[in-house]
């Protein structure tokens, strides 16, 4: 499954670079020949998708400046609490902290500055469209549906909103270049047997969901691992891991420990898309970035990766001394 070079997955675009899940990270990634754009996706007030990390406004945007009194009790600005009109006027930004106002990566772009916006779904979507036209290589999105579970507590079925947008721009079948990402287990099954999606669906695992605690045993806890992975398998083509459930740390040697994840999730006919490659934010173990990919490519025989940096494994997989097969441009 992993004889194919692994697919790079911008996450939130190239978010290494300019504020996450702009149209200008997007098109960046793009031109950096990223094979999936990720769009996180929340509902405004009116019911419009936007792209947008969480459903929380207040560490990307100027909301508290612009809205001082729309917050709720809890002090945060959500953005179903705001109509795509009033999102429209407010200035994206670099993530920061919603108590201190300072930059999450303080060496990336510096926040509060310049001027960007929140972008809807379907702009996103006609925005890859377009670039995928204008230089004639193709790159998918991955849409991850945030909170779907919180959303219709508040009243609105996403996942059914997002799949009606998803269609409309012509994302239907698992030959599409689509994936198609959720953490809530249930819902992404929904999204299979009731919502009727026939393209790819991800199931996203943190290192401390049941799957990751059953890799990372010492030793593994294969029955539980077998168990999970064969009832994602039921509606789901791929798990998105967090990279620890993959490689936690290496031995007395220093080697890579790998876990038997990928191996175990390939054998139930899933992909394996873990996330996400930082070289700001290396893990303590590993403080080179084409190292910690070799290990994951060559050594864990991953099928794709997030990372914030597209340019860096595009860059390393091209490289022949990585034993990976060409990229087609």
């Amino acid at each position: 499954m992993a004889s194919d070079p692994p697919v790079v997955i911008a996450h939130r675009g190239a978010s290494g670079y300019l504020p996450e899940h702009t149209l200008e990270a997007k098109a960046m990634a793009h031109a950096m020949g990223a094979d999936y754009l990720e769009q996180d996706v929340v509902l405004t007030k009116d019911g419009v998708p936007v792209v947008l990390h969480d459903i929380h406004l207040d560490t990307v945007t100027d909301v508290r400046d612009r809205f001082p009194d729309r917050h709720r009790d809890d002090g945060r600005y959500y953005a179903i609490d705001f109509t795509l009109e009033e999102i429209r006027t407010l200035n994206a930004s670099e993530r920061f902290s919603h108590k201190t106002g300072r930059a999450v990566y303080p060496n990336r772009f510096p926040a509060h500055s310049s001027r960007f916006e929140v972008p809807t779904l379907a702009e996103e979507l006609e925005l890859i469209q377009g670039l995928n036209r204008s230089t004639g290589r193709t790159a998918g999105i991955y849409p991850e549906i945030k909170q779907p579970g919180w959303h219709r507590s508040e009243g609105q079925d996403i996942s059914r909103i997002v799949l009606d947008v998803l269609h409309k721009y012509g994302y239907r079948t698992k030959d599409d270049p689509i994936f198609l990402q959720c953490f809530e287990e249930d819902e992404l099954r929904r999204i299979r047997e009731e919502l009727g999606a026939e393209f790819r669906l991800v199931q996203l695992v943190s290192d401390r969901s049941t799957v990751g605690k059953a890799a990372t045993a010492t030793p593994p806890d294969l029955d539980t691992l077998n168990r999970e992975l064969k009832r994602f398998a039921e509606f789901a083509d791929g798990i998105g891991p967090a990279l620890p459930a993959i490689i936690p740390g290496v031995d007395d040697s220093g080697a890579p420990r790998v876990t038997p994840l990928v191996e175990r999730a390939h054998a139930h006919g899933l992909v394996v898309h873990p996330w996400t490659f930082r070289s700001d934010a290396m893990p303590a173990f590993c403080d080179d970035m084409d190292t910690l990919l070799g290990w994951h490519i060559n050594a864990a025989k991953i099928d794709g990766l997030f990372t914030d940096f597209p340019d860096q494994p595009v860059r390393f997989l091209k490289s022949p001394r990585n034993g990976s097969a060409p990229r087609s441009e």
